[in-house]
């Protein structure tokens, strides 16, 4: 599985390349900060959401600490997705949040 760092995706971010980030932390979890234009899918509905996600896209998985995104990545790498997970989550993201 790819990974990426939190600083990188904070370059990402401010330079505002274009990348496509899915959040899968729960609601309450969301509320509180999310990187913008981050979609939020929950770990549990994200296989139930396939049908949503474009598979000629790259896509990077966020959630609190990296393991709830990591079985992310795994999920959708098994389903023919270009996926890197975010290790270390957002406790470790200092950038833009919306």
């Amino acid at each position: 599985m790819k990974e990426i760092l939190p600083t990188e995706v904070e370059t990402l971010v401010k330079e505002k390349s274009p990348i496509n980030i899915i959040d899968v932390r729960e609601v309450d979890e969301v509320k509180t900060a999310k990187i913008p234009t981050a979609i939020h899918i929950p770990l549990g509905l994200l296989e139930f959401r396939l049908q949503d996600l474009d598979k000629t896209k790259e896509y990077i998985t966020v959630c609190r600490s990296g393991g709830r995104s990591s079985k992310a990545a795994k999920l959708l790498e098994n389903r023919g997705f270009k996926v890197i997970n975010m290790t270390g989550g957002m406790l470790e993201y200092k950038g833009p949040t919306e």
